[in-house]
């Protein structure tokens, strides 16, 4: 029964990461969105290997394994975007990437863009 309720959890978390991704035009809202959308994802995994263990056949470590392995390369992604995001503020002074707001800005020295 509580394997239900964290499958449940599991889909409620994946359906919150997809409507933020879609809905939210911020590039930082779209890489938290995607960590909520991982993290769903992680928990489907273990659901799935802990009904394999509840059987009776013994705890199998290699989904273990590769869940954390996963939570590590999730982590590490999350980093180079936000690098990544950050990088693109310090050189173009916005965080979004739409052309049209490049126009109405204007660059560090005061002129148009």
């Amino acid at each position: 029964m509580n394997e239900m309720w964290l499958g449940y959890c599991a889909a409620g978390l994946i359906g919150i990461g997809l409507y933020g991704l879609i809905v939210n035009p911020q590039p930082l809202h779209k890489i938290l969105a995607f960590n909520i959308i991982g993290t769903g994802v992680f928990l489907v995994c273990a659901v799935v290997a802990r009904r394999g263990a509840a059987l009776g056949m013994g705890g199998d470590p290699i989904p273990q394994a590769l869940l954390i392995t996963a939570i590590v390369v999730a982590f590490a992604a999350s980093a180079v975007a936000v690098a990544l995001l950050v990088r693109l503020f310090e050189v173009e002074g916005r965080t979004t990437l739409d052309e049209e707001d490049a126009s109405t800005r204007t660059d560090r020295d005061g002129r148009g863009a």
